[in-house]
């Protein structure tokens, strides 16, 4: 439901028209009651209409060209005048212009009124455009006409200047209402733009408010479940892991022995198996590895002691052999510490103890 409400033009006050379900179900004098959407419609001598081809990437580029157009068509300085421009999708728009001290006027007479409307139409553009010449009615008691590239109230000295003798076609109700159910739904061309436009109030929707709170509380239930889920899971698997590396522990355990602690027990009876420190296999293995990378060294004795450190006698053919051989050792991560060695019958002998670092 919408409200065409008409603006006062003479002596002529607010006249109202109801439409309702695209058909005109009321019509009156004075202002109407109610609270439903308002559409103002502005007397046809106080907006001056112009078509043109204007550019349609954006609303600003439009209005800037089509001032540039009122410039040079209008008497009256372009900063007192308020450009709109419409769109009815064909290659020229409409352009409406009116004095933006009249706009002004007209927005706050309303407004003392409590009505705030959700667009102002020239009453021209009540019309629908007529396919070739001129198309003329009455609307709320005042004779308007309008044409492919114009629009203007009718006068009967001026609208055959205006037409060049054409005479207008009076349009019947159907058409008449056509038009006034498009401009009330969708006008063409609205002059509520720019500096002028409709202030959007803010307003809190309680309902969608709610709706959202809902969702985000299912949401964070959801995502909580999920979390649970997952600890739940790891704890589970835990659980399995450990007693799986507890059932392989007592593998490697003697049989009988009580599982307590399987890390700490395999570690004590691999100590027991391979000897303290790096143990026999491991420091033995580094030894020799290093005899063979060492030509001319040779081990004559090796006594693995009970603190894990490896005692052994090497014969070597020069001094010097003894020093590379310890580096060598060394080199593979263990400390070495070398005793007093000697020489005799062309060997050089003496004991290097290896301990683990």
């Amino acid at each position: 439901m919408t409200m065409l409400l008409f603006l006062p033009a003479g002596e002529t006050g607010y006249r109202w028209m109801r439409v309702v379900d695209a058909r005109v179900v009321a019509e009156g004098e004075g202002l109407p009651q109610g609270d439903d959407p308002v559409v103002a419609v502005a007397p046809a001598e106080d907006v001056t209409l112009h078509w043109a081809e204007l550019p349609t990437r954006s609303p600003a580029q439009a209005v800037a060209a089509a001032r540039l157009l009122v410039a040079d068509a209008s008497a009256a300085p372009l900063a007192e005048l308020h450009v709109a421009v419409g769109d009815e999708g064909s290659a020229d728009r409409p352009i409406g212009v009116v004095g933006a001290a009249v706009m002004r006027d007209w927005l706050a007479m309303l407004a003392a009124d409590g009505i705030d409307p959700v667009a102002v139409v020239p009453a021209p553009m009540l019309l629908p455009r007529p396919a070739e010449g001129y198309a003329r009615a009455d609307i709320a008691g005042i004779a308007t006409v309008r044409g492919t590239s114009s629009g203007f109230a009718d006068d009967a000295h001026l609208t055959p200047l205006i037409t060049g003798g054409v005479e207008p076609v009076t349009l019947d109700r159907d058409a008449v209402s056509a038009g006034l159910v498009a401009a009330a739904t969708a006008p063409a061309l609205d002059l509520r733009q720019g500096s002028f436009a409709r202030r959007r109030r803010f307003a809190l929707d309680w309902r969608l408010i709610r709706r959202l709170a809902v969702l985000a509380l299912l949401i964070l239930g959801v995502t909580l479940a999920i979390s649970l889920v997952r600890i739940a899971k790891y704890s589970f698997g835990a659980t399995a892991l450990e007693a799986q590396a507890d059932a392989i522990a007592r593998t490697g355990l003697p049989r009988g022995e009580t599982v307590t602690d399987a890390a700490r027990q395999l570690d004590e009876r691999l100590s027991r198996v391979r000897g303290p420190g790096l143990g026999f296999s491991a420091t033995a293995a580094a030894v020799f590895a290093a005899v063979r990378a060492t030509p001319g060294t040779e081990v004559t004795a090796l006594d693995f002691q009970a603190n894990g450190d490896l005692r052994l006698s090497v014969a070597v053919e020069r001094e010097a052999l003894a020093t590379d051989l310890k580096r060598a050792i060394e080199a593979a991560g263990f400390s070495v510490r070398a005793g007093t060695f000697q020489a005799a019958a062309g060997r050089v002998t003496g004991d290097l103890t290896v301990t683990a670092r």
